[in-house]
């Protein structure tokens, strides 16, 4: 490249699609999603830009019609990560050392592509695969993602840009920001296409390759993006593409000297079990791997007796059952005080009562499937366990059918017991549990949310009386690594609202900011004198 000032454009967010009647974009994307549906494909493992076939066979369904497959995917094996592994540091060694303009090329390329080409198959593929209405495929698949590339562009460059503030005469001070030696492994999670594509490319960005694992439960949409990788200039073996059961790849991972680093979003007990093996491992590794994971929250909503109503039902509506309640941001407990709770307690429930339930294709159904059936066993059980409690009742929903597809209602629980199990476990599902408190306690119901639960992700707290919305932010401060003031407790914005948590919820490391793309360099110092002393004496030892 010659030698000139490179400058990234300047990101901005990616507009939402509305997909409203009569719009190209419905027409368009119903008509990929039929696409999608009529055939059915077969996904390989990608190692140095290879297929892979293994034999080792599993299938993605459409959750809220588990019969219908849409892939058979290969699965990887030991000796297949074995194999991405050697790959990886092949692909290091000309990858690490591409100028970064040039690798922000590729990426700002990809969200070109996802914003045109790419983004109907993308969205259809999220919606099948993943069971996401339309609107919440857009935010996640097409918008988030796009602006994970662009800003991650921008903020690589801001990193780059980062160099020690002076140099005294005859001294040039330097800082090269460089990838990590090794590789990092991208383990996503199946919830959000936007963070399965943000997690192994992340890393990428800043000169390091990847081992890609995606969610069982998600590898179709993760398919079409390794595909739209290629698409973009992605040189072959710097994401390695790997499917399979966590027994089989995560122990040849965990192993190998040449770790630098997990990117992880899951479960907290996974998580907690590859820190515990990386420990027992460290002196094998060649450096020390850096670790960053989100893993999950038990997010709440409290309400103060100032609050507006109507803003507070429709936080606890949407924050609790969009997605099926499928987000680790979701709200799952809410503290609603006495003097509001005859006003909330009708006017949520008759929003609850118009919420549709079924197949995405109906643009008119709020809700959709879960996605799987483990986690509709999991989930139902909550709901069973509150249906038998004699400290809870179910206010709404409770039903559930997997007859055709995972279906479970917008189920609500009120609990007169302010520690009750489903106040204090991570749910994963449509179900949010209500506990009504006396005003005159709110002190006291600030200190029981902070340590109701283990995790602090998200939060939110609805007031007009700013004192209380100071007291609230003040008592809350390690609650939630992401708090809302008279909102619900989801849909960060890449560039707006850093994503993460603490506690049992993470490493708080905030995807979409600067701050995780530092996670994936090692800086190195460089001074350089021009005319370096010749003589090892100084001033001080001259004796007259």
């Amino acid at each position: 490249m010659p030698n000139i000032k490179v400058s990234v454009p300047k990101a901005v967010n990616e507009p939402i699609k509305s997909y409203a009647p009569g719009s190209p974009e419905k027409t368009a994307l119903k008509t990929r999603i039929a696409e999608l549906k009529a055939s059915e494909i077969e996904i390989p493992l990608i190692i140095g830009g290879q297929e892979v076939r293994t034999g080792k066979m599993a299938e993605c369904v459409i959750p809220h019609n588990h019969k219908h497959v849409l892939a058979h995917y290969h699965q990887a094996g030991k000796a297949e990560v074995a194999q991405a592994i050697e790959a990886s540091q092949q692909a290091w060694q000309s990858w690490s050392k591409m100028p970064w303009e040039s690798r922000v090329a590729i990426f700002q390329r990809m969200a070109t592509l996802l914003a045109g080409p790419y983004r109907d198959t993308i969205n259809a593929a999220t919606m099948l695969n993943m069971s996401k209405n339309a609107f919440q495929a857009e935010i996640d698949s097409a918008c988030e993602l796009i602006d994970f590339f662009n800003f991650n562009a921008w903020y690589a460059q801001e990193i780059y840009e980062q160099q020690p503030p002076y140099s005294p005469n005859g001294i040039w001070n330097m800082v090269e920001h460089r990838p990590m030696e090794g590789f990092i492994f991208a383990v996503t999670p199946f919830n959000f296409t936007s963070i399965a594509g943000n997690l192994p490319t992340a890393p990428a960005l800043m000169g390091n390759v990847a081992l890609w694992k995606p969610a069982s439960s998600a590898v179709y949409p993760a398919w079409f993006l390794m595909e739209m990788f290629k698409k973009a200039g992605l040189p072959d073996g710097v994401i390695n593409f790997i499917p399979g059961p966590g027994s089989q790849v995560g122990p040849v991972v965990l192993e190998s000297q040449h770790l630098a680093g997990i990117h992880f979003t899951g479960s907290t007990s996974v998580f907690q079990s590859m820190w515990q093996t990386l420990g027992n491992n460290i002196a094998n590794y060649r450096t020390y791997p850096r670790i960053v994971g989100e893993t999950g929250g038990k997010d709440f909503c409290i309400a103060h007796e100032s609050a507006d109503v109507d803003g507070l039902v429709t936080a606890m509506v949407r924050g609790a059952f969009e997605y099926q309640g499928q987000k680790c941001s979701a709200l799952s407990r809410a503290y609603i005080p006495a003097t509001l709770w005859g006003e909330v307690k009708e006017k949520y429930t008759n929003q609850v009562a118009t919420i549709k339930l079924g197949d995405p294709q109906d643009f008119t159904n709020f809700m959709n499937a879960v996605i799987d059936k483990a986690a509709y066993e999991s989930i139902t059980s909550y709901i069973d366990y509150a249906k038998n409690s004699k400290d809870a009742e179910i206010l709404t929903g409770g039903n559930y059918d997997d007859s055709v597809g995972y279906f479970i209602e917008p189920t609500t629980i009120v609990t007169n017991n302010p520690i009750f199990k489903t106040m204090e476990e991570e749910i994963f599902g449509p179900v949010l549990t209500i506990y009504v408190y006396d005003p005159k306690d709110w002190a006291e119901t600030l200190k029981l949310v902070d340590s109701t639960s283990p995790y602090a992700l998200t939060g939110c707290v609805f007031a007009d009386d700013r004192q209380a919305v100071v007291e609230a932010s003040a008592a809350l401060t390690h609650a939630a690594g992401n708090f809302y003031i008279n909102d619900k407790p989801t849909g960060a914005v890449v560039g707006q609202q850093p994503f993460g948590g603490s506690r049992a919820s993470g490493t708080n490391d905030k995807a979409g900011s600067m701050f995780n793309l530092l996670r994936w360099v090692s800086q190195r110092t460089i001074k350089e004198t021009f005319v370096p002393p010749t003589d090892y004496r100084y001033p001080f030892m001259d004796e007259k």
